[in-house]
């Protein structure tokens, strides 16, 4: 009884201490190393990016090649441009990513969530476009495991009854 709150004075001195840590969690610093740069790690399927942004003429590198080269596909550079137009900062900021596993469109994916977080990082106001967009969200879909006794994950060997 006695570990309650029994006045409306500590309840307003908790209330008080959960408004602080409100402003504190609004409140946040940009994280930058001592380049200049903010980096992420950005997830998708089976593919792991590392990106590294910094203030620039907006180009984008992965792997060592330039976007254009190393994702040929129109559909996935527009990926990649997406978070740059949501916030507003097109031309701003050049890239260096590396990425590993998975396929094309998975590593497209994993370099997009990698931006997101990083120009979240460098710049904390536009968290909220970014957020609200769902591009700091993981996105968790993986490919179902095999399961024994079938011939895929669910589909199941052909039945034949003679």
């Amino acid at each position: 009884m006695t570990d309650q709150i029994n006045s409306l004075e500590e309840l307003g001195a908790v209330a008080g201490d959960a408004a602080a840590v409100a402003e504190v969690e609004v409140n946040r610093e940009p994280v930058r190393d001592e380049l200049g740069r903010a980096y992420a790690t950005g997830k998708r399927k089976d593919a792991v990016a590392r990106v590294w942004i910094k203030p620039g003429s907006g180009k984008v590198s992965v792997n060592g090649r330039d976007m254009s080269v190393y994702f040929a596909r129109p559909v996935l550079q527009l990926i990649l441009r997406q978070p740059f137009e949501v916030a507003g900062v097109e031309g701003e900021f050049d890239v260096v990513a590396t990425v590993k596993g998975g396929g094309l469109t998975g590593q497209a994916g994993a370099v997009k969530h990698g931006i997101s977080k990083a120009l979240q990082l460098y710049e904390p106001s536009l968290r909220g476009a970014l957020k609200a967009a769902g591009f700091l969200t993981r996105d968790s879909r993986v490919v179902e495991r095999k399961k024994y006794g079938k011939r895929k994950a669910r589909r199941s060997f052909q039945f034949s009854k003679r």
